[in-house]
Protein backbone atom coordinates (compact mmCIF):
# COMPACT_ATOMS: atom_id res chain seq x y z
CA UNK A 1 0.00 0.00 0.00
CA UNK A 2 1.38 3.40 -1.01
CA UNK A 3 1.87 6.02 1.67
CA UNK A 4 -0.33 9.07 1.48
CA UNK A 5 0.86 12.16 3.30
CA UNK A 6 -1.69 14.83 4.20
CA UNK A 7 -1.37 18.35 5.57
CA UNK A 8 -3.35 21.56 5.65
CA UNK A 9 -3.39 25.01 7.08
CA UNK A 10 -6.06 26.36 9.43
CA UNK A 11 -8.46 27.03 6.53
CA UNK A 12 -8.23 23.41 5.38
CA UNK A 13 -8.09 21.80 8.82
CA UNK A 14 -11.70 20.57 8.92
CA UNK A 15 -11.59 19.02 5.42
CA UNK A 16 -8.20 17.44 6.18
CA UNK A 17 -9.69 15.69 9.21
CA UNK A 18 -12.75 14.59 7.20
CA UNK A 19 -10.44 13.10 4.57
CA UNK A 20 -8.44 11.22 7.20
CA UNK A 21 -11.65 9.83 8.74
CA UNK A 22 -12.95 8.75 5.33
CA UNK A 23 -9.78 7.05 4.03
CA UNK A 24 -7.87 5.86 7.11
CA UNK A 25 -9.44 2.39 7.06
CA UNK A 26 -8.36 1.65 3.48
CA UNK A 27 -5.23 3.79 2.95
CA UNK A 28 -2.00 4.37 4.85
CA UNK A 29 -2.37 8.07 5.68
CA UNK A 30 0.29 10.06 7.52
CA UNK A 31 -0.98 13.32 9.03
CA UNK A 32 1.69 16.04 8.94
CA UNK A 33 -0.43 18.65 10.68
CA UNK A 34 -1.49 21.01 11.88
CA UNK A 35 -2.99 19.57 15.04
CA UNK A 36 -5.59 22.34 15.50
CA UNK A 37 -7.39 25.02 13.52
CA UNK A 38 -5.20 27.75 15.04
CA UNK A 39 -3.81 30.10 12.37
CA UNK A 40 -0.67 28.76 10.66
CA UNK A 41 1.27 29.56 7.49
CA UNK A 42 0.41 27.19 4.63
CA UNK A 43 3.92 27.28 3.05
CA UNK A 44 5.35 25.55 6.13
CA UNK A 45 3.01 22.57 5.69
CA UNK A 46 3.29 22.45 1.89
CA UNK A 47 7.09 22.32 2.18
CA UNK A 48 6.95 19.63 4.88
CA UNK A 49 4.64 17.43 2.80
CA UNK A 50 6.46 17.95 -0.50
CA UNK A 51 9.76 16.90 1.16
CA UNK A 52 8.07 13.68 2.35
CA UNK A 53 6.56 12.87 -1.05
CA UNK A 54 9.83 13.65 -2.81
CA UNK A 55 11.81 11.33 -0.52
CA UNK A 56 9.27 8.46 -0.47
CA UNK A 57 9.17 7.10 -4.01
CA UNK A 58 5.67 6.15 -5.16
CA UNK A 59 3.92 8.05 -2.38
CA UNK A 60 1.19 10.64 -2.82
CA UNK A 61 0.28 13.82 -1.03
CA UNK A 62 -2.92 15.66 -0.20
CA UNK A 63 -2.73 19.35 0.67
CA UNK A 64 -5.73 21.39 1.78
CA UNK A 65 -6.04 25.13 2.32
CA UNK A 66 -8.77 27.67 1.65
CA UNK A 67 -8.36 27.67 -2.13
CA UNK A 68 -5.72 24.98 -2.73
CA UNK A 69 -3.74 27.47 -4.79
CA UNK A 70 -1.13 28.56 -2.25
CA UNK A 71 -0.38 24.95 -1.37
CA UNK A 72 0.07 24.04 -5.05
CA UNK A 73 2.36 26.98 -5.77
CA UNK A 74 4.54 26.22 -2.77
CA UNK A 75 4.71 22.44 -3.28
CA UNK A 76 5.64 22.80 -6.95
CA UNK A 77 8.86 24.59 -6.04
CA UNK A 78 10.34 21.27 -4.89
CA UNK A 79 12.14 19.01 -7.38
CA UNK A 80 10.14 15.95 -8.51
CA UNK A 81 6.88 17.36 -7.19
CA UNK A 82 3.91 17.80 -9.47
CA UNK A 83 1.11 19.27 -7.37
CA UNK A 84 -2.24 19.71 -9.09
CA UNK A 85 -5.04 21.96 -7.90
CA UNK A 86 -8.05 19.74 -8.50
CA UNK A 87 -11.64 20.94 -8.68
CA UNK A 88 -13.33 18.71 -11.28
CA UNK A 89 -13.35 15.08 -12.32
CA UNK A 90 -11.79 15.93 -15.68
CA UNK A 91 -8.91 18.04 -14.41
CA UNK A 92 -8.19 15.49 -11.68
CA UNK A 93 -7.99 12.61 -14.18
CA UNK A 94 -5.82 14.63 -16.54
CA UNK A 95 -3.47 15.63 -13.73
CA UNK A 96 -2.64 11.95 -13.29
CA UNK A 97 -2.98 10.69 -16.89
CA UNK A 98 -0.87 13.39 -18.54
CA UNK A 99 1.16 15.04 -15.77
CA UNK A 100 1.82 12.17 -13.34
CA UNK A 101 0.83 14.50 -10.49
CA UNK A 102 1.89 13.16 -7.10
CA UNK A 103 0.15 15.73 -4.90
CA UNK A 104 -3.49 16.79 -5.06
CA UNK A 105 -4.36 20.18 -3.62
CA UNK A 106 -7.88 21.05 -2.62
CA UNK A 107 -9.67 24.21 -1.52
CA UNK A 108 -11.97 23.72 1.46
CA UNK A 109 -13.69 27.03 0.72
CA UNK A 110 -14.41 25.98 -2.88
CA UNK A 111 -15.57 22.34 -2.78
CA UNK A 112 -17.58 20.28 -0.32
CA UNK A 113 -16.24 17.19 1.42
CA UNK A 114 -18.09 14.68 -0.79
CA UNK A 115 -16.64 16.21 -3.93
CA UNK A 116 -13.21 16.20 -2.29
CA UNK A 117 -13.60 12.50 -1.42
CA UNK A 118 -14.54 11.70 -5.03
CA UNK A 119 -11.62 13.68 -6.46
CA UNK A 120 -9.19 11.93 -4.11
CA UNK A 121 -10.51 8.51 -5.15
CA UNK A 122 -10.06 9.45 -8.82
CA UNK A 123 -6.58 10.89 -8.19
CA UNK A 124 -5.37 7.79 -6.34
CA UNK A 125 -6.85 5.30 -8.81
CA UNK A 126 -5.85 6.95 -12.10
CA UNK A 127 -2.59 5.69 -13.60
CA UNK A 128 -0.11 7.82 -15.51
CA UNK A 129 -0.36 7.11 -19.27
CA UNK A 130 3.35 7.53 -19.95
CA UNK A 131 4.22 7.53 -23.65
CA UNK A 132 4.45 11.03 -25.11
CA UNK A 133 3.54 12.43 -21.67
CA UNK A 134 6.63 10.93 -20.05
CA UNK A 135 8.86 12.99 -22.32
CA UNK A 136 7.05 16.13 -21.19
CA UNK A 137 7.07 15.23 -17.50
CA UNK A 138 10.84 14.72 -17.69
CA UNK A 139 11.16 18.32 -18.91
CA UNK A 140 9.43 19.71 -15.82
Amino acid sequence: MKKIFIASDHAGYRLKNNIISKFAKTKKIVDLGPKSNKSVDYPDFAKKLSRKVSSNKGSFGILVCGSGMGMAITANKRRNIRAALCYSVKNTKLSRLHNDANIITLGERLIDKNKAFNLIKIFLSTKFEGGRHLRRVKKM
